[in-house]
């Protein structure tokens, strides 16, 4: 297996580290709680926009820079940024996930409308999928939308929806289609949280955040214009958002970020008179998680080899989310461990360890081994499209007929 890039690429290795060490003092500290970007965020996002070390390739009339598609040369950006251990650009629901559905699927009007605003953090985004009666079984939700001059009404509620309540924006399956077989009858819809008939009400989860929202739409209208794809069409859409997603929850670069954050924190924490590193047990869970995230990032390497030859992930794609999800979660776990007494420790205590980054993340986490597809939905993924296994049986569906002899049958025993 041969790593080297080649001279061309070495070359252009040294000139992101060059703009690196001239630049780091401007970056923002990390801020991955913050739903809307701080102002030095979005400095710093448009500082790597204008040096193609972000939204490269995204066309210039849209806010981005314009460069040709290279993926060795976004691998390499993503890997130093990674090993300097500086922020790159803006990764959220807008960026990461709509900006890309709108690139491949939205009109020119809806690209230049959205895509740069979006890009430089001006608008912020949620995303409106999940109901109470449609988590995995996505294309079961029940939110309408009728047309009534010129506008789309909607009601119904979504659940789980993400920064809702700082969102400018959402994009929103609603079922318009309500005669046709449920995957055929969504539309994908985007409009202000602003519009009249949005009710947002926080869900705080056990980090004793609110991270996630209730939504609910009584009588919202929105434009028809005001929509990705065809009437109708919806799943498609949404599927090309959720592939996004997966994505953005299985960055290799992340999880290296991590380990390295707890290796470092594993060198200061110290377990009666040693450091937590030298614990032999740690350090085994350490090595073991080493391992883990580098067997992920040569799975990286693996996808982008096939992407270079215009072939398909397959299973390598396939197990990205699932896994690194995971990973991250037991990075955080070993954190925890590694400070002893102290890993209890949350919530404004004085003694608590970075302001309580690891414990949050321990906990929130667990929210992104089922977001996006639950653990129990990416192995059914791996094995019925990967491994060609036979689908998951499904529960038949039964009559009301056959639930009326049952009941009858039913009271007929008890009578006996």
């Amino acid at each position: 297996m041969d790593l080297n890039y080649g001279p061309e690429y070495d070359a252009f290795r040294q000139q992101v580290r060059a703009f690196i060490e001239a630049h780091r003092h401007l970056a923002p500290p990390s801020a991955a709680r913050a739903a809307r970007p701080s102002s030095e965020a979005v400095q710093w996002q448009k500082l790597l926009i204008e040096n193609g070390y972000t939204a490269r390739t995204i066309p210039a009339e849209y806010g981005g820079y314009g460069a040709e598609p290279d993926i060795l040369k976004s691998r390499i950006i993503s890997e130093e940024f990674s090993q300097a251990g500086v922020p790159g650009g803006l990764a959220n629901q807008g960026i990461s996930m709509l900006v890309p559905t709108l690139l491949e699927l939205g009109t020119r009007e809806q690209k230049q409308r959205w895509i740069e605003p979006t890009l430089k953090g001006e608008i912020v985004w949620c995303q409106g999928y999940s109901e109470p009666g449609a988590g995995s079984d996505l294309a079961s939700l029940k939110t309408s939308a009728r047309v009534e001059d010129g506008y789309f009404v909607i009601n119904g509620q979504k659940i789980w929806t993400s920064t809702a309540k700082q969102a400018d924006m959402i994009f929103c399956l609603v079922r318009t289609e309500p005669d046709a077989p449920k995957h055929r009858g969504i539309s994908y819809l985007i409009f202000s949280m602003d519009t009249p008939g949005i009710e947002v009400r926080p869900l705080k989860t056990m980090t004793g955040h609110a991270e996630f929202n209730e939504t609910v739409f009584t009588d919202v209208r929105v434009p028809v214009d005001q929509i990705v794809g065809a009437r109708g069409q919806g799943w498609l859409v949404a599927n090309a958002t959720l592939g996004h997603e997966r994505g953005m929850l299985g960055d290799p670069g992340a999880l290296e970020n991590r380990l390295q954050a707890l290796i470092a924190l594993m060198q200061e924490e110290r377990i009666g008179q040693a450091r937590a590193i030298d614990n032999p047990v740690l350090r085994d869970r350490l090595l073991a998680l080493q391992a883990e995230v580098s067997a992920m990032k040569c799975n990286g390497m693996r996808i982008l080899s096939n992407s270079l030859k215009g072939e398909s992930g397959g299973m390598a794609k396939l197990i990205v989310k699932l896994q690194s999800c995971e990973i991250a979660h037991q990075i955080s776990a070993l954190a925890i461990d590694a400070m002893g007494e102290m890993g209890t420790l949350y919530h404004g205590s004085p003694r608590e360890r970075e302001a309580g980054a690891w414990q949050w993340n321990y906990m929130f986490q667990l929210g992104l081994i089922i977001g996006g597809g639950t653990a129990q939905i990416q192995k059914n993924i791996i094995a019925e499209r990967g491994l060609g296994m036979p689908r998951e049986p499904k529960l038949a569906k039964t009559s009301d007929a056959a639930k009326a002899t049952a009941d009858t049958a039913r009271h007929k025993q008890g009578s006996a």
